[in-house]
């Protein structure tokens, strides 16, 4: 989970349904987490989208993983419950998560932790994750070059909500990653969208689009149901075309592109000083 730039009210500034499902999960405890746009109400899967184990990952996530890897260490932006955290710490690579949810944070910690007591308990040599922070990914908590790759993917890059946005947003992964830096992010093209696609708002400029939910918690406390509403989040969808336009007047370049399903979802790819061209 990342920070959005959209600007929450006062009653759901401090929210942080995502980050409570998670951590709800994690402990075995009881409650619902869903995506709503109005009337349109979708299930949050928390399951499979934040504890999935590495055997049902597709096999492109998988090949970035270990692309990124080689490029230790790396910031997990919008690590949520850390289980790409987890899977880099298996191979002895060392990775730090940041995320804007604190109990989110607190979950992946909780998991790290757990890990690396077994890794003690087995004299494993101890390098893997380099810790769990909290904080926006518009301002890093991380010092200038101190990472080689930036991994955050999860559409987040969207929530720049403009191509502008977006620049800004790289900036900062480059301000973060080391003269030899290398990116990954992620979003949808609009093109390949299906009508029912949830929160999906049109734009009249090709290649871009909008999308617009938010996040509900609900949960049972002293015998009373309880509900957690998070902001409106507004992301900008846009092309690989259009995600590369983003990358004007900053250090990236595109190294490659990745189609990873037929929903419209792509990975991108970005090196400083890579002037070769894409691969697809």
């Amino acid at each position: 989970m990342t920070a959005d730039r959209s600007g929450p009210s006062e009653s759901t500034a401090a929210a942080d349904p995502l980050g409570l499902a998670m951590l709800a999960h994690h402990r075995d405890e009881p409650g619902q987490l869903v995506y709503r746009d109005g009337t349109d109400v979708r299930d949050g899967n928390v399951a499979e989208f934040y504890f999935s184990s590495p055997e049902s990952w597709a096999p492109a996530t998988v090949t970035v993983l270990d692309r990124v890897a080689e490029r230790e260490p790396i910031l997990d932006v919008g690590c949520g419950a850390g289980k790409h955290l987890l899977w880099w710490d298996e191979r002895g690579v060392e990775a730090i998560g940041v995320d804007v949810s604190p109990t989110a944070v607190r979950t992946a910690r909780e998991r790290c932790e757990v890990r690396s007591t077994a890794r003690r308990s087995g004299d494993a040599a101890e390098r893997g994750v380099g810790g769990v922070l909290a904080g926006d990914m518009f301002d890093l908590p991380v010092a200038t070059g101190a990472v080689g790759a930036v991994h955050a993917v999860g559409t987040q890059i969207g929530l720049g909500r403009s191509l502008a946005g977006i620049r800004d947003l790289l900036r900062e992964f480059a301000r973060v990653t080391d003269d030899a830096g290398v990116a990954v992010v992620d979003n949808y093209d609009p093109a390949r969208l299906d009508d029912d696609f949830l929160g999906y708002r049109s734009d009249p400029r090709e290649g871009i689009a909008h999308r617009c939910f938010h996040l509900e918690f609900v949960r049972e406390t002293n015998g009373e149901q309880r509900r957690e509403v998070g902001p409106t989040l507004q992301f900008l969808l846009c092309s690989p075309g259009r995600l590369r336009e983003a990358t004007v007047g900053t250090p990236w370049t595109t190294a490659r592109v990745s189609r990873t399903d037929e929903d419209g979802h792509y990975s991108l790819e970005l090196r400083k000083g890579n002037r070769d061209g894409p691969t697809k």
